[in-house]
């Protein structure tokens, strides 16, 4: 397992003056099922080896002292003031959210440093309050449901971000070599090994545009209308004949994306079971275009990195990856062909954008636990 970090420990002990505990949570990457996780429907995420790491110890001043080391910005709290709180709108939000559904009775200090690039749509939130649970003494087994819901309690409840259960699932029980197929009604899980002869390439497209936020909160609204209007509960109960009810057609198109994606979720663990690496590429595609098309979640720069990704040899597939607006897209790739992949996204992307991407190879990993 990656270890922490270089001075991550000694930078805690040269500003606690004392020795940490450290513990991991790695970020994620969702293969297939965007945005059905809210809507009680199927995932395929990996968890990867980007991870936010918090060294941690107890003190005795019974106040919760937090210090970022990417953003090199500090908050404290009096631990018996932590109902108190109302959100930043900042990083520490997802700090005081865990450690107000922890329920505090001791100070804690401390430090944060985290690879999963912010924004990004690799889940880093999610990687942040999930490290953050287990450094701030969370007792109960690992591999837990709980922890994951503790932590999905923590955005829906403290932050008001209206999210869906898979990334802090997927940050708590990703497993190497394997996608986790999730369900997302039940919260029952499999592993789903994928072909050996493939690679996992994110790009990040280093924009962000502001909208994101509100942009999913209003998703969210209209898929709740949408099954309302169909008379289901949620759209995992509604089929696709359905949709013709549907007068509206921006939420029949919204609707229609859930619907199909969770189709599409079972098609591509179909295509990994007989490795069919060109069958899970289409699949991927036809993911960005539903989200792009009837979903409305991506923009011009992340379709430029998909476009651009599956017209070259030994691409099989790319789409965009997280909430959307922004972010990294995800690309299926014939190994031998990641370096003329990465060397002409590059040059095209900064032609056309006047931006550099970030690539990451990422590949299935473990979960979150204790390291140090």
């Amino acid at each position: 397992m990656v270890g922490p970090p270089r001075g991550l420990i000694e930078k805690f002990e040269r500003t606690f003056h004392k020795s940490p505990d450290v513990f991991r949570a790695p970020g994620r990457v969702n293969l297939i099922g965007e945005h059905t996780d809210y809507n009680f429907g199927l995932v395929l995420p990996i968890a990867i080896d980007l991870a936010c790491y918090v060294a941690s110890a107890p003190n005795r001043e019974g106040l919760l002292r937090v210090h970022s080391q990417n953003l090199q910005q500090s908050r404290q709290w009096p631990i018996a003031q932590l109902t108190e709180l109302t959100p930043q709108r900042d990083w520490s939000d997802y700090v005081a959210g865990v450690a107000r559904q922890l329920r505090l009775e001791r100070g804690y200090d401390l430090m944060i440093d985290s690879t999963v690039p912010m924004g990004s749509g690799l889940s880093s939130s999610a990687a942040l309050e999930v490290a953050t649970a287990l450094a701030l003494g969370w007792k109960g087994e690992l591999p837990s449901l709980e922890l994951a819901l503790l932590c999905q309690r923590a955005e829906n409840e403290f932050l008001g971000i209206p999210s869906g259960i898979m990334d802090q699932y997927a940050s708590v029980f990703g497993c190497e070599g394997s996608a986790v197929k999730l369900d997302c009604r039940s919260l029952q899980s499999e592993r789903v090994r994928l072909p050996p002869n493939i690679a996992l390439v994110a790009v990040n497209s280093r924009v962000h545009h502001e909208l994101a936020q509100s942009a999913y909160r209003t998703r969210v609204a209209e898929c709740a209308a949408v099954a309302k209007a169909m008379g289901v509960k949620t759209l995992r109960d509604a089929s696709l004949g359905q949709l013709k009810r549907i007068e509206d057609r921006t939420l029949q198109r919204r609707a229609r994306h859930v619907l199909t994606e969770n189709l599409r979720v079972l098609s591509f663990i179909a295509a990994a079971t007989r490795n069919d690496v060109e069958g899970l590429g289409q699949l991927m595609t036809d993911s960005h275009r539903s989200l792009r098309d009837d979903y409305e979640v991506s923009c011009p720069e992340v379709d430029f990195l998909v476009d651009a990704a599956i017209k070259m040899d030994g691409v099989w597939g790319a789409r965009i990856t997280g909430g959307g607006f922004g972010g990294c897209t995800i690309n299926l790739l014939d190994p031998v062909a990641i370096e003329n992949f990465q060397q002409r996204i590059l040059r095209q992307y900064r032609e056309k954008f006047s931006l550099e991407p970030q690539f990451y190879r990422v590949t299935p990993g473990r979960g979150a636990a204790q390291i140090s």
